[in-house]
């Protein structure tokens, strides 16, 4: 297992530290606004940060502890519990994601080492080992931040988050079906990405360029003219 708690523990700290300080910014006209993912508002985007610490908590719980506890009752809870928590004041939403990502780190850290390597049964059915949900954790607070549209983008992405995530996202693609069949050049770094087994065709841009559009983050505008669409992943 190439995980490192502590360093990967930094990296969430830090990611969420700027979050709160763009989330502590709003009130409550701005949480009502629209964020980049259709349908949901800010305040929508800021309650399902809050639920993911919520559920990566429990998933480190179980994984600590070996009692199941799920990371969602289900999707539709899920769903539920983001439209119900949407509508709260800027303040309200704030001391949520803030309180939420507190016990995250509480849990975190109470992780003993042997714990990290355990198989977990994610909401999706998916089994994986529980360092994933640090993983997750941090990917969940570095792209939902851009969601926000609050001047945080793609290009604020620590160099060593996007060179993990790009590797962590073209994998997820690659064992899709219908993917299209291009290879990826990072032209800051010069790493190679396949989507799939067989390629046809080339994008090259720089590394955060590149993930903003495979998160569906950006048109992909500033890459090509023209680029296919792609499914969605976070």
């Amino acid at each position: 297992m190439s995980f490192e708690p502590r360093l990967l523990a930094g990296e969430i700290a830090d990611a969420t530290e700027r979050l709160l300080a763009t989330a502590e910014a709003f009130d409550d006209a701005d949480v009502r606004r629209p964020s980049l993912l259709p349908g949901w508002s800010r305040g929508h985007v800021l309650t399902h940060i809050a639920r993911n610490a919520d559920g990566q908590t429990r998933m480190l719980t179980w994984a600590r502890t070996g009692v199941e506890t799920p990371e969602y009752p289900s999707m539709t809870a899920r769903a539920e519990q983001i439209e119900a928590g949407q509508g709260r004041s800027a303040r309200e939403l704030f001391v949520d994601v803030r309180d939420s990502a507190a016990r995250f780190a509480a849990a975190y850290e109470a992780m003993p080492e042997e714990a990290w390597a355990r198989p977990l049964r994610w909401t999706s059915g998916k089994e994986r080992p529980a360092y994933r949900a640090a993983d997750a954790r941090l990917i969940e607070v570095q792209v939902h931040h851009v969601d926000l549209r609050a001047g945080f983008g793609p290009d604020d992405w620590p160099g060593g988050f996007v060179t993990t995530a790009m590797a962590t996202v073209t994998s997820a693609f690659a064992a899709r079906e219908g993917v299209p069949e291009l290879l990826l050049v990072a032209s800051d770094t010069g790493t190679e990405y396949r989507l799939a087994r067989h390629t046809t065709g080339v994008v090259r841009g720089p590394q955060a360029s590149l993930l903003a559009w495979l998160l569906g983050r950006s048109t992909g505008a500033d890459l090509a003219e023209a680029l296919p669409a792609l499914p969605f992943l976070y």
